[in-house]
Parts: structure tokens; C-alpha cells; sequence
């Protein structure tokens, strides 16, 4: 039986979503140079440019580095692949080896691949509904599925912008109690080309009640490219155990 929790990315969350980068919005805006906001803008105005951006956004594909911190073991786990999001709902993430876990939803339902550890013949296929685990919801604004102004109270952290300058750093604090997580900090850099603007996340901090903590850095981004639904459905190796919590 393999003893890894139900879902990694559940328990630990404070992630930290980096380098979407500068070409990522140029290419929103039609390829132009773009430049960044000078004015100071209040939370509201930012949070707003960040939905909107990804309002546009049907797509999303980037190679990602993960670093996680469990607090009760202080304990840093690091891990690396690649992920797509497609609206509505969609999301696929596959780990590198030798971690080689997949996350996948359909829009329906989040299936989570849990290879064999060592001397297990096959590993774990567990099935979840998509409000049970913490992915879908903290990413329900690149699939489609919240909106941020309605479902976050936010402010600004300006004692953060030191280490973030030029940008701006959010925290969104859910209207709504969710065991998934207790916070989310949105690092941002707002653009304009043309008289239009847009907020960009360059960073994202999740973090649960137990002050565990998760990093993603995003590189390598592609967006609003044809991907298939059936990106998004999964056959796991032969051997593998079925469980539905």
C-alpha cells in the first residue's frame, strides 16, 4: 500500500508561482513593447487587471519547478514537470522522475497517480471531487471557475514590495472557509501597451492553517495554443490499485 498522503499538493500549500514573464503579457497585448504602470494602484484596481488578463487566457502550458514545506517536520521537498490548464475546468499536471505523480481534471472530477514506492508491484489511482483537493480551487482563475473580487476580501502588503519592487503583492483572503487553504498571496506586475492595461501573476503564495507551504516557479509559457480534451483524461500503468476516498 503506498503511504503518501492523497493528494501532495493538498496538505502543503503556500505556492509560490514564478516567472510568468514579461513576454507572456506582450504576447496577451499582440506583441508590443509594454510598459509597467507608474502610478501607484490601490487592491482593487490590481485584482481586477489580473482577472481580466486571465479572463483571456483559454490555455495555459509552462514547465514548472515545485519546492514544498512541510512545518511539522520543517522539511523541504522539491520536485519538477510540466502542466496545462484549459478552461473550463481543466488541468493536467505530470511530475518528473523520480517523483512521476500526474494530477489530472476533467472538469468533473481530479484524478491523482501515485507511483509504486519501492517493492510495491503497482501504484495508486485516487479519485476526488474537485472541491476536496486545494489545485482546483487555488487555480480557479486560470480554469474558470471563481472570480477573485467576489470570492477574496484582498489588500495590499506593501511591507513585501521591498522585496518585490515594481510589482505589487496581494493577499486574498476567501470569503468563504475552505479546508483547502486559509490564504493566497498574488504577486503581480501590472503592464500597459497601448493604453490597455493588465495585472500579471508572477508569483503565488497558498497557505493552509497549518502553515505548510508550497512553491511553484512556472517557466517556459505558452498560452491560448490548441490543446485536446483528451489531454485530460488518464489510463494509469497495469497494476495500479483504484481508490475512491
Amino acid at each position: 500500500m503506498n503511504t503518501k498522503p492523497p493528494g501532495a499538493f493538498n496538505t502543503l500549500m503556500a505556492l509560490r508561482v514564478g516567472v510568468i514573464g514579461l513576454g507572456f503579457a506582450l504576447l496577451a497585448f499582440g506583441g508590443s513593447v509594454a510598459a509597467q504602470e507608474g502610478k501607484p494602484l490601490d487592491a482593487a484596481v490590481v485584482v481586477g487587471l489580473v482577472q481580466s488578463f486571465y479572463d483571456q487566457t483559454k490555455t495555459l502550458q509552462a514547465e514548472f519547478q515545485q519546492t514544498r514545506y512541510t512545518r511539522l517536520y520543517d522539511r523541504y521537498d522539491r520536485a519538477n514537470g510540466k502542466v496545462v490548464f484549459k478552461k473550463p475546468g481543466m488541468m493536467r499536471w505530470d511530475y518528473a522522475q523520480p517523483n512521476g505523480q500526474v494530477f489530472v481534471s476533467n472538469g468533473k472530477k481530479l484524478l491523482i497517480y501515485q507511483p509504486p514506492e519501492e517493492g510495491e508491484k503497482g501504484g495508486q489511482l485516487i479519485e476526488r471531487a474537485l472541491d476536496q483537493d486545494q489545485l482546483p480551487s487555488a487555480f480557479s482563475f486560470l480554469i474558470g471557475g471563481g472570480n477573485l473580487e467576489k470570492d477574496f476580501e484582498v489588500r495590499l502588503l506593501e511591507h513585501d514590495n521591498a522585496k518585490f519592487k515594481d510589482g505589487y503583492v496581494l493577499q486574498l483572503i476567501p470569503r468563504r472557509r475552505t479546508p483547502n487553504y486559509e490564504q493566497l498571496v498574488f504577486y503581480v506586475r501590472t503592464l500597459t501597451n497601448e493604453g490597455k492595461r493588465a495585472g500579471v501573476v508572477q508569483r503565488v503564495l497558498i497557505i493552509d492553517s497549518a502553515g505548510n507551504r508550497n512553491r511553484f516557479d512556472f517557466s517556459k509559457i505558452k498560452f491560448n495554443r490548441d490543446v485536446p480534451d483528451k489531454r485530460f483524461s488518464y489510463r494509469p500503468p497495469k497494476g495500479t490499485q483504484r481508490v475512491t476516498p
